[in-house]
């Protein structure tokens, strides 16, 4: 074989080799895909493989589609050049080097079978066809009925339309229920269908679906499936599942309320709900009793800090034009309660010290009550009554009779009373020493409590007093500038009423004198004074310890004498064993001076006799 006819064996062989003939010695041989799949938009390539026998140096490849049972001629090659016939393809159509067909920008009338001819010269010629199949996703969306939907037993209501735009070929819908596949009967599901070819070839399918709508479908979800072809594969798109608004007139009514979880009293905040089970929700009658019409037409009736008048029963009424029907409901609202505590006597005359009074405390409520009195936050009785005996100035002051129902929780009155108590005054004054100087500014404060109000006067007209009043207690505060009179006799604090009077003597004394405080200058003396009185002592005990050690050596013998001055001291049998130390002086005469002598008479500065110590006292 040739290089030239081995290079045209090349061409006719390059790509999709599984479509390529062995080379027979005695034919041309043709080969192609039975089909081809492109999407639309996109390019198309169609190949065309064949073999060419030996002793043939001149071929051609031309390119036809079929329409109508006809062949039309829209490409043809040479070795050498390329001839395009006039089609609405021309634009958009090519043969590439190895004589494959591409089409650019497919679109759906491109779908045709297209035929690949091959002619050798003395070989004849061959051909083969391949069917383009073209494709496209289609876009898929779904319109919901959202004004509502009656629910009936007799029509069929529209519930939404599923659209498939610009698909290649036709997509089919499948609508679904729940999961459950919908399919038209005529009474109770009805599907129809549309399709319309677009202007470019594309394929836009619409279905409606049809129902017989009840109640029970305010709970259901539809979607609907697309089922296509893309490139030769089938597929399938789903849409979010959806529901539909289903009208129904109200069956059922209910009335409820809605407050703490315990029993209520009065200064709670309940709401009173009336509910009806139709869509839309009807207008709301709230009304107590049976002609009392209160607000409420969105069926909630809000009650803020309820009393005992509003118990009683209350009635919620829903009327449906649709079905000519009156719906009722009613709930009992029960509010406890304690009216407030009366105490008698009512008007309580003052007491006088000694005497005896009996306070009795009453009320009404919803259920049981218990009784207490308290004062200051104490309990000082328990019950209706409460008695005071042999009362004082300590009995005077509030009481409050606290009346609670033990079974609700939180639900409590109260009533306060006054219990005033005449007797003299009683004094308090600061219980501490009154210390003061002559011409110094003291203060002296005493209080009086008493009913009737008392009077405080001081002894002293020589200060200026300051009086403040609480309740039944008057505050008295003197400032004075000490004299010697007043800390010779004291000043007097006296409280008087009409019942009597009180009084106690403030005692004033004298400050003691307290030493000036001490600077740092003589802090620092006194401190070198103990620093040298303190290595005295060191030093006359060192002194002490050395000369009894000389003297225990001296007795024994092992320190002799070499001063012949030296005088013998002779001690009493007695006192052989104490301890006698001699301490010589290392002074110059000079520096001496005049020592005195045993019997007191002063020696001279030359006189170098020894001195001794006797320690034995």
């Amino acid at each position: 074989m040739t290089r030239s006819r081995l290079a045209h064996v090349a061409l006719g062989c390059l790509f999709l080799a599984s479509y390529c003939s062995k080379a027979e010695a005695d034919g041309l041989e043709v080969s192609m895909p039975k089909v081809v799949e492109a999407e639309v938009g996109k390019e198309a390539t169609i190949y065309c493989n064949f073999f060419i026998p030996e002793n043939n140096s001149y071929f051609y490849v031309k390119w036809f589609y079929m329409e109508r049972n006809e062949r039309k001629e829209i490409l043809s090659r040479t070795q050498d050049r390329v001839e395009s016939k006039e089609s609405e393809m021309k634009e958009r159509i090519n043969i590439t080097d190895d004589f494959a067909l591409t089409i650019s920008k497919v679109t759906p009338r491109d779908a045709k079978t297209y035929l690949c001819q091959v002619g050798a010269g003395r070989a004849g010629f061959s051909e083969k066809q391949t069917e383009l199949r073209v494709s496209k996703a289609p876009e898929t969306s779904v319109t919901v009925e959202n004004e509502g939907i009656g629910a009936s037993k007799n029509e069929l209501s529209k519930i939404a339309t599923c659209t498939s735009q610009n698909g290649y070929p036709t997509p089919s819908i499948t609508w679904y229920k729940d999961q459950q596949p919908l399919y038209s009967n005529g009474t109770e599901t009805d599907i129809r269908n549309a399709v319309i070819r677009e202007s470019n070839g594309l394929f836009t399918v619409s279905s409606t679906l049809f129902e017989r709508v009840t109640k029970e479908d305010r709970d259901a979800f539809y979607h609907c499936q697309v089922d296509y072809s893309l490139m030769g594969v089938s597929k399938i798109f789903q849409t979010e599942n959806f529901q539909i608004k289903v009208l129904y007139p109200s069956e059922n009514v209910s009335f409820v309320i809605d407050g703490p979880k315990q029993e209520l009293k009065e200064g709670d905040r309940v709401t009173l709900r009336c509910k009806a089970d139709g869509n839309p929700e009807p207008d709301y009658t709230v009304f107590k009793g049976e002609d009392k019409l209160l607000d409420g037409p969105s069926g909630e009736l809000i009650l803020g800090n309820i009393t005992k008048e509003d118990s009683g029963t209350y009635h919620c009424l829903v009327f449906e034009f649709e079905i000519m029907k009156e719906l009722k409901a009613s709930v009992n609202l029960s509010v406890n309660y304690i009216d407030e505590p009366k105490i008698t006597p009512k008007h309580h005359e003052p007491l006088k010290e000694g005497e005896d009074s009996l306070l009795t405390c009453d009320a009404k409520g919803s259920k049981p009550l218990e009784f207490k009195w308290k004062r200051k936050g104490k309990v000082v009785s328990k019950g209706k009554q409460l008695q005071l005996v042999n009362v004082t100035h300590e009995t005077l002051g509030n009481y409050s009779c606290v009346v609670t129902v033990p079974e609700v929780t939180g639900l409590s009155r109260s009533r306060h009373f006054f219990v005033s108590v005449h007797s003299k005054p009683q004094l308090t004054w600061e219980q501490r020493p009154r210390y003061a100087q002559v011409n110094e500014l003291s203060s002296l404060s005493c209080t009086a409590i008493s009913v009737p109000k008392a009077t405080v006067l001081w002894s002293t007209h020589n200060g200026t007093s300051t009086h403040s009043y609480r309740n039944n207690q008057v505050n008295s505060t003197l400032q004075i500038q000490v004299t010697p009179e007043h800390l010779k006799s004291g000043i007097n604090c006296t409280a008087q009423n009409s019942l009597g009077l009180a009084e106690h003597h403030f005692r004033l004394e004298k400050r003691p004198d307290t030493p000036p405080p001490t600077t740092g200058i003589d802090k620092q003396k006194q401190e070198s004074k103990g620093v040298i009185i303190v290595a005295v002592i060191v030093g006359i005990l060192v002194i002490a310890i050395l000369g009894a050690v000389l003297y225990f050596l001296h007795k024994k013998g092992k320190l002799p004498c070499g001063r012949s001055g030296k005088q013998e001291i002779t001690r009493p049998e007695a006192h052989k064993d104490e301890i006698v130390v001699e301490v010589k002086s290392d002074k110059l005469p000079e520096e001496a001076g005049l020592l005195p002598g045993a019997n007191g008479e002063k020696r001279s500065a030359g006189d170098q006799g020894e001195k001794y110590i006797d320690l034995r006292n």
